[in-house]
């Protein structure tokens, strides 16, 4: 069963994952390569361009995303690549590959969408003056 999508995800991303789920059983391989659609708008989301997804997620590690983010990004990139393209990776048969392809954006979407609002949330909630000594602390180093 696929989990329902991350909701801090852009509305396309959303109708792209759901579109995947919807075809999963008939069609993991097609589902793989929607995931690797929506993977690519998922960077532009983050402020990539979305053109290259390759390029977008080195981008992203010059950013200092973190190792595991990485992982889960090239998983996608590959897979739905060789959904597309006859690669090492068949997802013809089971759907297991692409169902680990929706937790998979889920993660990021949760890791550099979600938690990043709410940690942000809590932050401005911060009194203004405490705010602006933090600033001041860290434009000293």
């Amino acid at each position: 069963m696929v989990a329902p999508p991350n909701q801090d995800m852009d509305d396309e991303i959303i109708a792209d994952y759901n579109e995947a789920a919807s075809i999963l059983q008939q069609s993991p391989r097609g589902a793989s390569a929607i995931l690797r659609l929506a993977t690519q708008k998922l960077c532009k989301q983050l402020g990539e361009s979305g053109k290259n997804l390759n390029t977008d997620i080195a981008n992203l590690v010059k950013r200092g995303l973190s190792p595991q983010i990485q992982k889960s990004l090239d998983s996608l990139r590959v897979i739905g690549n060789n959904a597309v393209h006859p690669g090492e990776i068949s997802v013809n048969d089971t759907p297991e590959i692409a169902l680990a392809l929706f937790k998979l954006i889920n993660k990021i979407a949760d890791t550099m969408i979600t938690d990043i609002k709410e940690i942000d949330a809590i932050y401005d909630s911060l009194p203004e003056a405490q705010r602006a000594a933090i600033e001041q602390r860290d434009n000293k180093r």
